[in-house]
């Protein structure tokens, strides 16, 4: 189970961190239209993303990874270096009055095919950027690139995040 990014997807991200300025408010533009299409199809996002896709993963599903997580991110550009999606979940969750909402939202997404999921994380993204949360954005790219590991590493990961553990309190330690 690969635990860190490779280089070059750590240079990527590190880039797209740094265009979160005023004077890249247009690179940052294009890469959130790139939301409207499907992930990798948007022409205007080619001249930003393109140089940091490895060739060995062009062309591919990990292709649109890159392209996928550019326009989240250029959607909103709040960083964390802390936790992971389910994290932030719980986290925008615990402020609503009625979470049952959230938590079906959340459940589905866990449930999601690879290919069904440039939707449902916009919708997530959406919903954490209604509530300021911001995202651990190397997390999330990392376990997206595990996303359909037969163990589910990534889902269970997000569960226990979302839903953490509880330990039992007895009367006698209160």
């Amino acid at each position: 189970m690969p635990s860190l990014l490779d280089t070059n997807q750590v240079h990527f991200l590190k880039y797209l961190l740094g265009l979160n300025t005023e004077y890249n408010r247009h690179e940052l533009a294009i890469l959130r239209r790139g939301l409207t299409l499907p992930p990798g199809e948007d022409a205007n996002m080619y001249r930003i993303i393109a140089r940091f896709v490895p060739d060995e993963e062009r062309g591919g599903e990990r292709e649109k990874l890159y392209y996928l997580i550019a326009s989240l991110y250029a959607f909103h550009p709040m960083h964390t270096e802390k936790g992971n999606f389910g994290n932030h979940m719980a986290e925008a969750a615990a402020k609503m009055t009625e979470s049952t909402a959230t938590e079906r939202r959340f459940t589905v997404l866990l449930n999601a095919h690879y290919q069904d999921l440039p939707d449902y994380l916009r919708q997530a993204v959406s919903f954490l950027k209604s509530n300021e949360i911001p995202i651990n954005w190397f997390s999330l790219f990392k376990d997206l690139l595990r996303w359909d590991h037969p163990d589910k590493y990534t889902q269970r990961k997000w569960a226990n995040g979302f839903w953490a553990y509880q330990p039992i309190v007895s009367k006698e330690n209160q």
